[in-house]
């Protein structure tokens, strides 16, 4: 094992193409339900997030989050998740004392991938998302404006992952606006499914999301499903990150002349470019 990761992992995969590996964190006492909902219950409630309701793929994956559906409290939901449609998002587990050890071990074990791809590199803004699901729930299409490793501890799913960069499935100006915060509804429609591969994703198993790989969630029928990703940038994240802002910003000037930028994810020299002139239009207008 490399960490948490089994052996023969391709590093050159991060971040170009989406791959699954075992991981060897099964048992782990915080990630049992009943020690899961005595953390979830003393978490600052900003940290906890649910719905009550059954999504679906084509619904806005970060707007159902943005408030709670339905009239049922956290400890209902918590109770009645192997019977009900509920999804629970937790944003930071990581702050909870009994999450801390399982934090550090991951992010141990992805920096040690990340720095064998390139010494140089390292890690930024790791964070780690927990989700708990009710049987046959599903996680709406969307993107990441980060790397990902999502970890499955209890129930099955099937993980749809696409390529990043096809524009078949999210176009370069819907990138661009979702990344910006400008716009986070993603066009969704059933015959882009088999631009997806799809992951039938069990308890001990890890998946590579790359950085904006569109990626949808359904759960199996026969358990709750416990789930947890960490999310992270690297500097080629960050560069990309800062390209597609200028690529939104640069858009819209240059929409009046009938033009528009060069995508992105395609030529690190411009996309460098574009980065530092992201940079510099922030610095110029004091936000960076």
């Amino acid at each position: 094992m490399k960490g948490v990761f089994s052996e023969g992992i391709d590093v050159n995969k991060l971040d170009t193409s989406p791959f699954k590996v075992r991981h060897s964190l099964l048992g782990h006492q915080a990630l049992e339900l009943e020690s899961l909902t005595e953390t979830l219950l003393r978490l600052p409630r900003s940290h906890v997030r649910y719905s009550n309701r059954q999504l679906k793929t084509a619904d806005n994956f970060e707007a159902t989050f943005r408030k709670d559906h339905g009239n049922c409290s956290l400890e209902t939901t918590l109770r009645d998740m192997l019977f009900s449609d509920s999804l629970i998002m937790v944003n930071s587990p990581e702050i909870d004392p009994a999450f801390k050890p399982l934090y550090e071990e991951i992010i141990e074990s992805v920096a040690g991938l990340v720095s064998e791809k390139d010494r140089k590199k390292r890690i930024l803004m790791p964070t780690l998302y927990l989700f708990i699901a009710s049987p046959n729930s599903v996680t709406p299409f969307h993107i990441d404006r980060y790397s990902t490793f999502l970890f499955q501890f209890r129930g099955s799913k099937e993980v749809g992952v696409a390529k990043p960069w096809d524009t078949r499935v999210v176009s370069g100006p819907d990138c661009e606006a979702y990344v910006s915060y400008a716009n986070t509804k993603l066009p969704w429609s059933d015959d882009r499914k088999e631009l997806f591969e799809r992951y039938q994703f069990s308890p001990g198993e890890a998946l590579h999301i790359p950085f904006v790989s569109g990626h949808f969630v359904k759960n199996g029928p026969e358990d709750i499903s416990i789930s947890m990703s960490i999310i992270f940038n690297t500097e080629t994240t960050m560069m990309w990150r800062r390209a597609l802002n200028f690529n939104h910003r640069a858009r819209k000037l240059l929409k009046p002349l009938n033009l528009t930028p060069a995508p992105v994810g395609l030529n690190r020299f411009r996309d460098q470019s574009k980065a530092l002139l992201w940079q510099s239009w922030l610095r110029a207008r004091g936000n960076a």
